[in-house]
């Protein structure tokens, strides 16, 4: 299985959002500015979010976007199966002989149960200092 830029993208939309979250609606060029992306495909993924349930647009001079339910609701799972669809790591797992389809499943279930356990607000509060706190070294 592959994520495509759809979901990559989808999510940084999400983690910015949740950023700010309680701060009020974030322009898509603010993002797109910050994290030299396209506004225009930016404005294409926003919207299958959108219709989701899982932002809101507030139109105007101040609109922009904002996250529907706090982050700390928001899976990656929600966010990826919106813009990538279901989680499969091959096609056609139902023709496979047992002992592969029984990996193939166990992959999917695997990766399935870590984006439904990571949340929107995990993803926002990750630091890469939060990567050195993890590792002790001894000398």
């Amino acid at each position: 299985m592959k994520i495509s830029t759809k979901g990559r993208y989808g999510l940084t939309i999400m983690i910015e959002l949740a950023k700010h979250y309680g701060e009020g609606p974030i322009p898509l060029r603010k993002i797109a500015a910050e994290k030299d992306l396209s506004e225009a495909y930016l404005e294409q993924l926003v919207s299958p979010l959108r219709n989701s349930g899982l932002v809101k647009s507030v139109r105007g001079a101040y609109g922009g976007y904002m996250l529907a339910n706090p982050p700390s609701e928001i899976s990656a799972a929600n966010v990826i199966s919106v813009l990538e669809g279901p989680i499969q790591p091959v096609e056609g797992i139902e023709n496979e002989e047992a002992p592969q389809r029984e990996l193939w499943l166990r992959i999917r279930d695997a990766v399935k149960n870590v984006l439904d356990t990571t949340t929107i607000e995990d993803l926002a509060q990750y630091t890469e200092a939060n990567v050195a706190e993890g590792y002790m070294f001894y000398i």
